[in-house]
């Protein structure tokens, strides 16, 4: 079981988001608030590493080292950037969380899972296809849908109201007070807790 365990502790982070003024406050941008508060919560400081195209820093969570990654790609490209990472540092798809903004379940909640589709999420298509394989953790931030697939685009890249970015808010330290124990394999009582709520 020990061994089980170790296998699934978490060796990079990857938030989701777009780079640049004109995003930073949308919904898309989910992934990328959320590593941007584990930075601050484990004194970690972001700079641009070429050759991995995105923003990077190495902070200890639960005792051991992992890497933060922030693809500047632009979403569809996400997987550029975290295969250039992964690949370099041989991280392997169990060891690899990916946390970004889910249509699919409500403001603020959050949800873990490994695996599945990319549910038409054009960060996880690409680094799903990037990757060669699914089979990496995601940390999902409800956004909520708008409602009508047709107004998916506008509402991703839109403003969150401000009932919503608390929410949203919430979600983020929800998923900040369970990072000790899904970094460090226990992954299975995170989502026991989190999807009871």
């Amino acid at each position: 079981m020990e061994r089980e365990i170790m296998s699934e502790v978490i060796q990079l982070i990857v938030g989701l988001g777009n780079p640049g003024q004109k995003y930073e406050a949308t919904r898309h941008n989910a992934g990328f608030w959320f590593v941007d508060q584990v930075a601050r919560a484990y004194h970690g400081a972001f700079r641009l590493e070429g050759r991995f195209q995105g923003d990077v820093c190495k902070v200890l969570i639960g005792g051991g080292e992992c890497w933060l990654l922030k693809p500047m790609t632009y979403m569809n490209h996400s997987g550029r950037s975290v295969s250039a990472l992964a690949n370099y540092y041989k991280i392997k798809l169990e060891n690899i969380l990916v946390a970004h903004d889910e249509l699919d379940i409500p403001v603020g909640a959050v949800r873990l899972k490994k695996g599945g589709g990319h549910g038409g999420h054009n960060g996880l298509r690409d680094i799903i296809a990037a990757l060669g394989g699914n089979q990496f953790w995601r940390l999902r931030i409800g956004i909520d849908h708008p409602g009508n697939r047709d107004q998916v685009i506008d509402y991703v890249l839109d403003k969150p109201s401000k009932g919503d970015l608390s929410r949203i808010g919430q979600g983020v330290e929800e998923g900040l007070g369970c990072l000790d124990r899904i970094c460090g394999g226990e992954q299975q009582a995170v989502m026991n807790r989190l999807h009871r709520e």
